[in-house]
């Protein structure tokens, strides 16, 4: 998407414009979780037991990429 320098780094732009999505994302997020409505719809699916599932996948990654 963007054009890369000969050694593979970032231009400051690219930066700028990276961790400006990744703000935006945390915003819309904060946005969302803001709302009653989507808290108390987020509770009843039950996404503390989704990331209790996925903690042992990710001990085994973290592990894997150690070696």
């Amino acid at each position: 998407m963007f054009g890369e320098k000969g050694n593979g780094a970032m231009s400051d732009k690219d930066t700028l414009l990276m961790l400006s999505g990744v703000a935006l994302v945390v915003f819309g997020t904060g946005l969302i979780l803001s709302s009653p409505i989507a808290r108390r719809y987020l509770s009843q699916v039950g996404l503390g037991d989704l990331a209790q599932a996925a903690l042992p996948d990710l001990d085994r990654y973290l592990r894997l990429r150690a070696m």
